[in-house]
């Protein structure tokens, strides 16, 4: 008879204890154990991270329990964060942000230039880059339908320009995206994806259930992103825990059921955030509870973007691959509207993380006008002159 593992029971007991209100002796009898390692099955399941599994699986808003400390995952505890007070020695414990020096070589960065043969390369890997947005309460099917058709064929006069990396709508446009894109979705390589802002974007002020339920109807209306917005209230009064966890059981609320999964960009809305620090911290507590992909802002707050705090996320992604030779996204957005300003982020990837980031599984322009711009700039390229902007399709 083979005896079954504790992990396996420890499984077993946490989904007893939460989702089904099990007291401790029931557990022992319901499992044939005693009490005794009931209850030590249970603190391994809070240890582990294994009680994750028990909140987010659930169908029902009424299984979703609140969690004492912090859900570890396998990136946490493999540098020692495994609750509250690891969790907020790790960020705290970060070195400080030199400001000044983040600013200066941002703008050394920013004065930097590309050889005008090398510009052209330069626009249409800006292209292939952005999740062309569209985020408005006056958003329609057949705007969506308008989008999806820019970002297959930017410039009809064109047909050399690229396709963009994605198109990001709210959760109850994304039926329409997916239906317009057809065999087209992709990766935002092989076919363009489709990002969906959930968990109450852009302010991020609901409950956890409606958090998960927004994320998985995204998913299941055919997402392949979800770009989810951090608790900044949360962050600002010290409740590391509660953003952490939020982190994972969106995570979790990302998978389908064939074992796959859409990609997660934690959004940080870095103005709010106020210090370089909190962004910093920010930036790796996203990375230890699950983030693919790090990004700066909604686009509804200002600032949004900016290159100094573009270069910090940079730094910091850059650091966790060294650490670990594990790759995360960033993901500036709001406010990039011109070329030559995307150009000084192109620079940047390249002069801090790598020339690898520079690729639509590790860097996006998150944007509604940019393109606009980039698509003047080619055309000023071929033609010689400038055309004036009713040469491109209104977004």
């Amino acid at each position: 008879m083979t005896e079954t593992s504790d992990d396996v029971l420890a499984l077993r007991a946490a989904r007893l204890y939460y989702d089904e209100s099990k007291t401790q002796d029931e557990i022992g009898d319901l499992l044939g154990i005693t009490r005794w390692k009931a209850g030590r099955l249970l603190a391994l399941a809070r240890d582990s991270g294994i009680v994750s599994i028990s909140i987010v699986d659930s169908t029902s808003e009424a299984d979703v329990h609140a969690v004492d400390g912090i859900l570890a995952t396998e990136r946490s505890r493999a540098h020692g964060v495994t609750d509250s007070t690891s969790l907020r020695a790790f960020v705290h414990g970060l070195p400080a942000v030199d400001a000044i020096g983040l600013e200066e070589r941002a703008a050394r960065l920013a004065t930097r230039s590309i050889k005008n043969d090398s510009k052209r390369a330069a626009l249409d890997t800006i292209i292939r880059l952005i999740d062309l947005t569209t985020l408005e309460g006056a958003d329609t099917e057949g705007k969506v339908r308008s989008l999806v058709q820019k970002a297959l064929l930017p410039d009809p006069a064109d047909p050399t320009a690229p396709r963009v990396a994605a198109v990001c709508v709210y959760p109850d446009m994304v039926r329409h995206a997916i239906a317009a894109l057809g065999t087209r979705v992709g990766d935002g390589v092989t076919g363009i994806a489709v990002a969906s802002v959930a968990t109450a974007f852009p302010s991020g002020r609901s409950t956890l259930e409606v958090k998960i339920a927004d994320t998985r109807y995204a998913v299941a209306q055919g997402a392949t992103e979800i770009d989810m917005v951090i608790d900044r209230g949360a962050f600002l009064s010290g409740d590391l825990d509660t953003v952490f966890n939020e982190i994972v059981a969106i995570r979790r609320a990302c998978e389908r059921a064939d074992g796959t999964r859409a990609h997660l960009k934690v959004i940080f809305e870095t103005g709010e955030l106020r210090t370089y620090d909190n962004i910093k911290r920010a930036s790796w507590l996203a990375i230890l509870a699950g983030a693919d992909f790090i990004k700066t802002s909604t686009g509804k707050v200002q600032p949004a973007a900016t290159l100094p705090v573009t270069v910090l996320m940079l730094e910091v992604v850059r650091d966790w691959f060294v650490l670990t030779g594990e790759r995360i996204g960033v993901k500036p957005a709001g406010g990039i509207r011109q070329s030559k300003d995307a150009i000084r982020y192109l620079v940047a990837v390249a002069e801090v993380a790598g020339e690898e980031w520079i690729h639509p599984h590790l860097f996006r322009f998150g944007a509604s006008s940019l393109l606009n711009d980039v698509l003047l700039q080619r055309q000023k390229m071929t033609t010689g002159h400038y055309s004036g902007p009713d040469y491109v399709t209104v977004d």
